[in-house]
């Protein structure tokens, strides 16, 4: 039996996401016939291409924004440049680097209208980038600017092409929360777009080099969901003989209550949680050796119904064994640097090889998590030998020697072992990963890490409250976090904080409490980078499950498809997404190392009070 794994799109552009490198290994180790392939790459490329923007070009019939006149006027530079650029952005031509950095050469769409704000930064603003890259960084300033000119591109086949279009994600409002599955529906049924049609021709193409009898699709996220299901309709109508089966985090988080019957209209499987077990019960099903299934959801006498035997069970992690990107076109991805932040160019530029430390998460008690969902609450680690063993692996396969490791949270015991077995072995690696800012993480375990080849962490930060720290259980406070970030900053390794606003209860007050935190922290050089989330509600959380404890009242929504994110009715009555755009525009100052010792009421363009908060708290909690 042939077996194609395949990932819709859209996900990252600079490197596959893992979820087939991880099961294609798996099945292959046990002597499956598994292919895999990246249509979401496949599809970007055919798009950013001197035959693909005329076919955009032609598309377009009334050009009525900036960035589709401004394409329109300039196609001819256009067509000339995608080529080459793309080729740049994927590690293949760097001596365009002086060609992209001067300008005459890239047609300056809207996006670029940044580099005047960038200007501002610059002391004599004459060099709008000289403050982030210098009188060198050649590459860099190059692939910044390259970024900028996909950026443009992106807008105006959203523009022009299809408004469901963006390059990391696709048709994502239409999946995300979705209750009913009508809304894809509809968009599966209307008129086609040059990407719907794009799409399907690499489907159909997929078809006839591989031939195979079982498609897996895997959604990750909400972005995945709609090209999911157009590959999958493709796929019933030119080879109604093939079976389809779905899996993947969107499924395992969002239809976990699936009881939309047209939904198998596309595929004949949906299965839960870890993949692997799943997959062998469906071969040996779809093989005709057995009617035994795990945690898939079929489409029987109209109904849906979840199928189970109790008899099976899943694979222990340890013996998932080593994901191989064997068939993905690891040489043809982008290396996308569109932010001027560190950290988040780790998440779009490079290629990084993919691991997973252990299954679960070794905490699992945040209030906000999935905490009862096997992905996270059911934990195992695996051995150091055995990490670093999956290292070398990777390292012979790819010839890639940075490694992403994608864990909930890394844990530190585990990542302390691994770090002695990488100097033990005498590796050169360079790898980073997900963390929480716990006390384990002492000043000599990081530089433990940073020895062994750790270049950057991330960890929830959260409110940045104490209080709401406790309610979270995040089992962390914030003088707590400051000496953890202070130890890996001391060692050489960059600190990004996932930071939360909108929790249950969260007043003003400690949400101007907690910019102000964050303002000393970045003052004190502990982090480098943050980001703010909007707390969202899910059913699958301890807010979810027991929304009384929380001071809040779970909305009723009727679901026949997706349920994860309820909305919610908190009394305090703060209206947080009026403060959000305050605390992203302190964000990005504090970043630039711009009003750190400032009042933190600044950034918000409406009166707020006072932070109640210490102005030495991080300082003296450094001290003690």
């Amino acid at each position: 039996m042939k077996i194609l794994l395949v990932t819709p799109p859209m996900t990252q552009l600079n490197t596959p996401y893992p979820a087939t490198a991880y099961l294609t290994g798996f099945l292959r180790e046990r002597g499956h016939d598994v292919a895999q392939a990246d249509p979401a790459i496949e599809l970007v490329l055919r798009l950013l291409s001197r035959e693909g923007l005329a076919q955009v070009a032609a598309a377009i019939t009334d050009p009525w924004s900036r960035s589709l006149q401004f394409f329109v006027e300039h196609l001819p530079r256009y067509l000339a440049t995608v080529g080459p650029v793309v080729r740049f952005l994927q590690g293949k031509d760097a001596s365009l680097a002086w060609r992209l950095c001067s300008d005459d050469y890239l047609p300056r769409g809207p996006r670029f209208d940044v580099l005047a704000q960038y200007a501002l930064e610059d002391e004599d603003g004459e060099d709008p980038l000289g403050w982030a890259f210098g009188s060198l960084g050649l590459r860099d300033r190059a692939q910044h600017l390259a970024s900028l000119y996909v950026d443009d591109l992106a807008d105006v086949i959203r523009e022009g092409v299809d408004p469901r279009f963006e390059m990391s994600r696709y048709a994502e409002k239409l999946a995300a929360s979705a209750s009913s599955f009508d809304p894809i529906l509809a968009a599966l049924d209307g008129e086609p777009t040059l990407v719907d049609r794009l799409l399907d021709e690499i489907t159909r193409d997929l078809l006839a080099r591989h031939r195979p009898d079982l498609v897996g699709i895997t959604l990750p996220f909400p972005g995945n969901v709609y090209g999911g299901f157009r590959m999958a309709r493709e796929i019933r109508r030119v080879a109604p003989g093939v079976r389809v089966a779905m899996g993947g985090g969107y499924v395992n988080t969002e239809l976990r209550e699936l009881a939309a019957p047209r939904v198998f209209d596309f595929v004949d499987f949906v299965t839960l949680d870890d993949g692997e077990a799943p997959l062998l019960a469906l071969i040996e099903h779809v093989a005709g050796r057995s009617d035994r299934l795990l945690r898939t959801y079929v489409r029987d006498g109209g109904r849906v119904v979840l199928r189970s035997d109790p008899a099976l069970h899943d694979v222990p992690f340890r013996d998932t064994g080593t994901p191989t990107y064997d068939g993905l076109p690891i040489d043809r991805y982008l290396s996308i640097c569109e932010l001027l932040n560190p950290m988040h160019r780790l998440w779009s530029d490079g290629r990084w090889n993919k691991l997973t430390l252990a299954h679960g998460c070794y905490w699992r008690k945040c209030t906000f998590c999935d905490v009862t969902l096997d992905y996270i609450g059911r934990y195992e680690a695996a051995t150091a030998t055995r990490i670093v063993d999956r290292m070398e692996k990777l390292i012979a396969e790819t010839g890639t020697t940075g490694f992403h490791f994608v864990d909930e949270a890394a844990p530190p015991k585990v990542l302390g072992a691994m770090a002695e077995e990488i100097l033990r072995r005498g590796l050169t690696v360079t790898w980073w990963g997900n963390i929480r800012f716990e006390k384990t993480f002492t000043p000599a375990l990081c530089r433990l890490l940073a020895e062994s080849g750790c270049i950057a962490v991330s960890g929830g930060l959260e409110a940045a409250s104490d209080r709401l720290l406790a309610l979270m259980s995040k089992g962390v406070t914030v003088e707590q976090v400051a000496r953890v970030t202070h130890a890996f900053t001391a060692a050489g390794v960059m600190v990004h904080a996932y930071l939360m606003f909108g929790f249950p209860t969260q007043t003003v007050q400690e949400t101007v409490d907690s910019l102000e935190r964050v303002r000393q922290l970045f003052a004190e050089g502990c982090i480098q980078s943050a980001y703010w989330h909007r707390f969202a509600c899910t059913v699958h959380s301890p807010v979810g499950q027991d929304p009384e404890r929380f001071g809040v009242r779970l909305l009723p929504v009727e679901s026949t498809f997706a349920r994860n994110e309820v909305p919610f009715f908190d009394p305090t009555g703060v209206d947080h997404e009026a403060l959000h755009a305050g605390l992203k525009k302190a964000l990005y100052n504090f970043m630039h190392g711009i009003g750190l010792d400032e009042d933190v009421r600044r950034w918000f363009d409406f009166p707020v009070p006072k932070a109640r908060v210490r102005r030495d708290l991080v300082t003296g909690a450094l001290g003690d």
